[in-house]
């Protein structure tokens, strides 16, 4: 960019861009801010010449003014999990197009770091959070959290705390799609069937554990063939624990697995023992992730949307900051079988 240019751009005022749009200064701040009664066709058209002007918002003046920040948090426990890495980048899309900027943070599954990502979200005074609770041992810091005034959107966990404070989240109904994945094994045959997943001390992995069982309640089925193996998010440990299982003398005949890492340790396991995948082990991936799209033979999954989730979130993250938001919402999201060549009937009983 010249220098001539930079001087322009650097002129660039927000009655500039309402001059260019058609449209007033308020307008235009509402339309760049997210804020309600705007038209889509003023939201296009402010977009479009605050982009050809090269507007920059003036962040630390619109901080002073109206006493926000503009920025919004997000907390996950693995940014590189690709069923978090969807919810991200869909809810950072929505918010963006609010006027909004979102800032990730990623605790590792580290109590002490979550409290620390907490502690640094609040003294930031960031207008609101979207969080994946991944401890209960931080109860206080979250009410604390809350207690501070910006509004927080929980993420497919369990709500913290208890009493009057408004806790909105978006959660996946993770108990039916394992009720459904399990009488699908059910019903070709199978009796003894692994479910690997992480600990039963968050939702995800509680919910899935109750509808594992649920299945095998209403099949009437010996419950000892519900083989519940809970694990960390490791390729490694997976496939440890896979091993073991499929080393046995009554073996599972089907595994139900969490489509990332324990996926591909339980997929790694099978092929060591040489057990071909659907004719020796039939195997379904909870979360229809890209190992479970391109392995061969394509690996029946459990599907939701993880966009619908991050958009959702968002949704409810900014009613809050519009005051249009009342009381506690929550959104379940329904979850999909999406049957494909990894499942057959067992070759053993």
């Amino acid at each position: 960019m010249t220098l001539r240019m930079a001087e322009i751009v650097s002129r660039t005022t927000i009655r500039d861009v309402a001059r260019a749009a058609g449209v007033s200064v308020g307008s235009v701040s509402r339309a760049l801010n997210g804020g309600k009664n705007v038209s889509a066709r003023v939201a296009r058209d402010v977009a479009a010449a605050a982009e050809k002007l090269g507007y920059q918002p003036d962040f630390q003046a619109r901080s002073l003014r109206t006493r926000t920040t503009g920025m919004v948090g997000c907390l996950v426990s693995d940014v590189a999990n690709p069923l978090y890495a969807s919810i991200v980048q869909a809810a950072e899309a929505r918010l963006r197009e609010a006027g909004l900027l979102m800032v990730v943070a990623n605790t590792a599954n580290d109590p002490a770091r979550e409290r620390a990502m907490v502690a640094a979200f609040r003294s930031r005074r960031l207008d609101g959070m979207l969080v994946a609770p991944g401890s209960d041992e931080n109860d206080r810091a979250w009410r604390e959290l809350a207690a501070g005034g910006a509004p927080v959107v929980i993420l497919d966990r369990d709500v913290p705390g208890e009493g009057d404070t408004p806790w909105p989240a978006v959660l996946v109904d993770h108990r039916e799609g394992a009720r459904t994945a399990t009488r699908y094994l059910i019903g070709l045959g199978h009796r003894r069937i692994a479910l690997l997943t992480p600990g039963a001390r968050m939702r995800p992995g509680r919910e899935r554990i109750a509808g594992f069982k649920a299945a095998f309640a209403e099949a009437d089925i010996d419950p000892e063939g519900a083989l519940i193996c809970l694990q960390a998010s490791s390729m490694d440990f997976a496939q440890g624990d896979a091993l073991e299982l499929l080393r046995r003398d009554r073996r599972p005949t089907a595994i139900i697995a969490l489509g990332t890492r324990i996926l591909a340790g339980a997929l790694r396991a099978a092929r060591d023992l040489g057990l071909s995948v659907p004719r020796d082990l039939s195997v379904i991936a909870v979360g229809d992730t890209d190992l479970a799209a391109v392995h061969s033979p394509a690996i029946t999954a459990l599907r939701w949307s993880l966009e619908d989730v991050g958009r959702a979130a968002a949704e409810l993250l900014l009613q809050r900051l519009r005051g249009t938001g009342e009381g506690q919402s929550c959104a379940l999201l329904p979850v999909d079988l999406v049957l494909r060549e990894s499942c057959g009937p067992p070759t053993s009983t």
